[in-house]
């Protein structure tokens, strides 16, 4: 599947075959295949949304995933084994109706709820996360609650102003004292620079509406906010496919095919075609190394931003490509070990905030969904590094890595290291996108710029350098879908972090009211 030559479809039928020839290039070109409606430049969750929105309305497309073996992207579900495994843990929660109509319509009762127990491991003991001030105190002892709650008296009292950093944000919030023992290790594992050096406005989108006193509030269970507002970090029960999340994307790859569209895998866009005022092309190279160029009416990148740009031909001006290269990423490695017990512990997921050991998270696959374990009599869990592509332990030989997490998942006291049997490493790059001081102006001069393109859109995480959720990532999508069949306009930059569209909102493109924030250095006083 995503092999075969594209088949398209009119609202009649299947075009005859002979038209989907490939067309034979001059030497050192790129083949052609037949003109689509649209072409979308990326397999994940946007990329496919798009697809599938396009194909019930009958219009032809491609999608051109550069995977050569699956389609989901950093929400696919990786396989060893038979034990299948979630890249970075994908609960399906979102406030949109929209998106949650979309999850049922794809796999209905494949879809399970699942309850959430997620804790904090700190100081070889486990606090339940979010945090329940009673069950942290009792674990934390006397003296230690007793510094708490005179840092948070104290924080409230004399708060740090102005707010400018992460650090500071939590502060306010928790005290200094809870702030140390259980964000600050975790944080700086994650996005690699110090908690004093990351935005506060990430902490109060990441954090939105939770406090110390809105914590034991709702650990009391009369935490709620009124008008039916949920607060995302407090949510106990999601949904989750009961092959990983893979599952839907393989199961919307379907029916993008079935509906008369082509899914390409092993196809990565090295060049973007194009006048000045549209795209003519994505050239794709194929599985055996050819070039090929997939015309359309429409076009959708998915891609990284800084990729798309340094794809463009003719190139980009100077200091767009100048903007685009300064974007960057975090990305991370799963490590995956394969334990001889049946039963491990009770999480499905952990946060592990011991500075003693490199690893930041471990999920527990069986609780996520008992099919993802081929054998009952065993278990397996995902070992989550930070990392930024290329350092020592991006390039860290996979036997050594699993060493590393079979010595770390036994000094932490969550399964002995001797019960290991097994093991394989993921690695993912940009999964996470950056916003560091000067992410705002880059991505503004990139938008400027793509504004002339009158059938280009982005959409999806990478394609907008936003840290989204799966439900921000197809709301993106959906809309640019809807531009493409002549329902709009839409902005894709208007959908919010709930994955709701506003139309009012700043034009200003290097003002970032619709994404996910995610940290950023401070920025000077």
């Amino acid at each position: 599947m995503g092999s075969e030559q594209p088949r398209p479809t009119t609202s009649r039928g299947y075009l005859p075959p002979h038209r989907w020839q490939r067309i034979g290039p001059p030497e050192g070109e790129a083949a052609i295949v037949e003109a689509f409606d649209a072409v979308v430049a990326g397999g994940g969750p946007a990329g496919l949304t798009a697809a599938y929105e396009l194909t019930r309305h009958g219009r032809r497309c491609v999608v051109l995933e550069a995977d050569p073996v699956r389609v989901g992207g950093i929400s696919r579900t990786d396989e060893y084994k038979g034990y299948r495994f979630d890249i970075g843990g994908h609960r399906f929660f979102s406030k949109s109706p929209e998106v949650n109509a979309f999850w049922d319509e794809i796999l209905g009762d494949q879809l399970l709820r699942r309850p959430r127990l997620s804790r904090i491991y700190y100081d070889r003991r486990f606090f339940h996360y979010p945090l329940r001030p009673v069950d942290a105190l009792r674990k934390l002892g006397p003296i230690r609650s007793a510094r708490i709650l005179a840092s948070y008296l104290k924080a409230r009292l004399r708060p740090i102003t102005p707010e400018r950093s992460f650090e500071d944000w939590i502060v306010n919030r928790f005290g200094r004292t809870l702030f140390e023992i259980f964000f600050k290790t975790y944080t700086e594992k994650v996005w690699g620079m110090p908690t004093s050096e990351i935005s506060a406005d990430w902490a109060a989108q990441r954090i939105k509406g939770l406090s110390l006193i809105g914590a034991a509030l709702n650990a009391l269970g009369v935490g709620r906010l009124g008008k039916g507002e949920v607060v995302k970090t407090l949510i106990e029960e999601f949904k989750y496919p009961r092959l990983g999340p893979g599952q839907m994307w393989e199961a919307v790859q379907a029916r993008v095919e079935s509906g008369g569209g082509s899914v390409q895998l092993g196809r990565r866009v090295d060049r973007v075609e194009h006048d000045g005022r549209s795209v003519s092309a994505f050239v794709a190279v194929e599985p055996d190394g050819r070039p090929t160029r997939y015309r359309g009416r429409h076009f959708l990148s998915t891609m990284p931003i800084r990729h798309l740009i340094a794809a463009m031909s003719p190139a980009a001006p100077d200091e767009v490509l100048a903007a685009a290269s300064g974007l960057r990423y975090r990305d991370f490695l799963t490590v995956v070990l394969i334990v001889d017990r049946p039963e491990t512990f009770p999480d499905t997921w952990i946060y592990v905030h011991d500075p003693g050991v490199r690893l930041g998270r471990v999920q527990n696959f069986k609780n996520w969904s008992p099919d993802l374990v081929p054998d009952p009599a065993t278990s397996s869990l995902g070992l989550e590094y930070f990392c930024f592509e290329g350092d020592e332990l991006w390039t860290m030989p996979d036997a050594d890595l699993i060493e590393l997490g079979r010595r770390e998942i036994d000094a932490i006291g969550l399964v002995p290291g001797s019960s290991v049997v097994d093991g394989c490493v993921v690695r993912m790059p940009k999964a996470y996108p950056v916003y560091d001081e000067d992410y705002r102006d880059r991505v503004a001069v990139v938008r400027r710029w793509l504004d002339r393109f009158d059938n280009l859109q982005l959409a999806g995480r990478n394609g907008m350098h936003k840290y989204n959720n799966q439900d921000h990532s197809m709301m993106t999508a959906l809309l640019a879908a809807r531009n493409m069949l002549g329902l709009g306009p839409y902005d894709t930059w208007r959908v919010n972090t709930d994955a709701e569209y506003h139309e009012d909102g700043p034009d200003d493109p290097s003002a970032d009211t619709a994404g996910r924030a995610v940290p950023r250095r401070v920025e000077a006083a």
